[in-house]
């Protein structure tokens, strides 16, 4: 069973006390939440369930559903902000190294700039479903909670200047995401959605991220 829908993220960050995660480039504005706009439509969310199993509960109307899977999400934004795991810090007169995570304004264009973040997702819903005669299509609505761990996650970008790049790192992203998730389907045709209640990245930003689109499958 595969999800095809898009990515995105509701952006809480209080960016006067993001501290030294944000590099602001000298006689530019500080980065701001403009800086972390997504290309909503190429921002995409891709799901591959290995498995999604039922046990039933009451009369077959009534069922504990849950999977395993990768979550992969793609966070393309509008602006040319790099990420940057560790090593020198862009604009230091003093050429001053950091050891930790940090993020800045680029010096060139990009026609193409990325996050993508891949999880090991485990889903756990409560699912209700109608029409087992086979005569109608089958209703079914699902509502629950996953778990995943980050096992992946770079800053991909493409510039004339350098060509493609992609950029492995942690970045000060959460290890593990909680969300919550819920679906609705008719027949074969289904819909998905999920949000998680905490940031993706574990300080600095307090980005909340959520999904929704198809599922396609039995």
């Amino acid at each position: 069973m595969i999800d095809l829908g898009f990515a995105n993220y509701d952006d809480q960050t209080n960016y006067a006390n993001a501290g030294s995660y944000l590099v602001n480039r000298p006689g530019y504005p500080a980065l701001s939440a403009s800086d972390f706009k997504l290309r909503s439509g190429k921002s995409i969310n891709v799901n591959i369930w290995f498995f999604m199993q039922k046990v039933n509960l009451i009369k077959e109307n009534v069922n504990l559903k849950y999977g395993l899977g990768l979550e992969l999400n793609n966070y393309r934004f509008r602006s040319d902000i790099s990420f940057k795991e560790d090593g020198p810090i862009p604009y230091s007169i003093s050429g001053a190294i950091s050891n930790a995570p940090f993020i800045f304004r680029d010096s060139v264009s990009f026609t193409k700039n990325k996050l993508a973040a891949d999880y090991l997702t485990i889903p756990l819903m409560l699912n209700f479903s109608t029409n087992h005669s086979g005569k109608k299509k089958q209703f079914q609505v699902s509502v629950g909670v996953s778990a995943g761990y980050l096992y992946s996650s770079r800053n991909k970008q493409r510039s004339e200047a350098r060509g493609k790049e992609t950029n492995k790192g942690d970045y000060d992203l959460e290890r593990f995401k909680f969300s919550y998730i819920g679906e609705v389907g008719l027949g074969r045709l289904k819909l998905y959605a999920s949000y998680s209640p905490k940031s993706i990245f574990e300080n600095g930003l307090n980005m909340r991220p959520y999904n929704f689109g198809f599922r396609l499958g039995n």
